[in-house]
């Protein structure tokens, strides 16, 4: 997908680095955050804040507004992307560790390789497949599994659950996503599912109470700072710089960012957040990579030609 004339190779490196760095970093920040935010009431303000900035944007290059039906399927993808998949990271990180909340939510290609033979029938499964999602499920296990000992405390077991149907929901949307009647400017089509997913958040956070007790003057500086991070650094700039890396480099170059981020998670956890990195968390997060880029750079061997799990890949957290 490469345009006629070539980046420099200083923006191009620069732009790899925002997503892989960045976006591995952002789920501290969330972690951060939540200590003193109500988990949805966060999630709502940083993806109203992101949706609408880039919602505005894109109206000022002369893009359309989304119609009636395209506003209805990215309100319906923000549903399973924004409410229930990033709603639960968002609470989960109350209870799990940022670096293992990204490790877990780095099995969302192996959810969509399943979805993709079970349901869509669009891809076989072949050994190489079989064992990468059994090498991702030990890897799980690993993390989860009480009564594997690897001198380390297992991760808490709602927060894990939270989690996996969080990356479950993420890999329904990106299969019906292909189906659905979006915008066609991908800018446009996320900033309409962020700002739909933060009005659905704000509305969520209202019905489960989390606006009662919660005072604004109480959130310390470094809570604030953690939620303009997510906002500015990890939706703005981190989505720009993902969009334009999309135009100049192969998408292939660019999904690399899934087997980054968990590891920048993991490591930005431990030296910057206190979060521990014994054995357990070691061992479970090199069988899910193991099995995310054996998915991931799988050949697939498919029943009719359309996009496999390989080319939907998180954009974020």
């Amino acid at each position: 997908m490469n345009t006629v004339s070539q980046p420099r190779a200083w923006k191009v490196l620069l732009a790899f680095a925002i997503i892989y760095f960045v976006w591995g970093s952002t789920f501290l920040a969330i972690r951060i955050g939540v200590h003193e935010v109500p988990p949805l009431l966060l999630a709502a303000i940083r993806f109203s804040v992101a949706g609408i900035v880039l919602y505005v944007w894109m109206l000022a290059r002369g893009t359309p507004s989304p119609s009636a039906r395209e506003w209805g399927a990215a309100s319906f993808l923000a549903v399973l992307i924004f409410v229930l998949d990033y709603g639960l990271l968002f609470w989960a990180e109350q209870r799990v560790p940022s670096g293992i909340a990204a490790v877990m939510m780095a099995t969302i290609p192996a959810f969509m390789a399943i979805a993709e033979i079970v349901f869509l029938r669009t891809q076989r499964l072949t050994f190489r497949l079989a064992l990468a999602l059994l090498i991702g499920l030990a890897g799980v296990a690993v993390l989860v599994g009480r009564t594997i000992g690897l001198g380390e405390a297992p991760v808490d077991t709602a927060g894990a659950c939270a989690l996996i149907v969080g990356a479950i929901s993420w890999s329904i949307a990106a299969s019906l996503s292909r189906r659905m009647p979006l915008p066609t400017a991908k800018a446009m089509s996320s900033g309409a599912q962020m700002l739909a997913g933060g009005l659905l958040l704000t509305l969520a956070a209202a019905l489960l109470g989390e606006f009662r007790g919660f005072h604004v003057q109480a959130v310390s500086a470094k809570a604030w700072l953690a939620l303009a991070y997510l906002i500015v650094a990890g939706s703005i700039i981190g989505f720009t710089a993902y969009v334009w890396l999309l135009h100049h480099e192969s998408p292939t170059k660019v999904g690399t960012y899934a087997y980054v981020n968990p590891v920048v998670a993991v490591l930005v956890g431990y030296f910057f957040g206190g979060e521990g990195l014994g054995p357990r968390t070691i061992v479970g997060t090199l069988l899910i990579l193991v099995s995310v880029i054996v998915i991931t750079t799988t050949r697939a061997k498919k029943v009719e030609v359309k996009p496999s799990a390989k080319e939907m890949t998180r954009v974020e957290a």
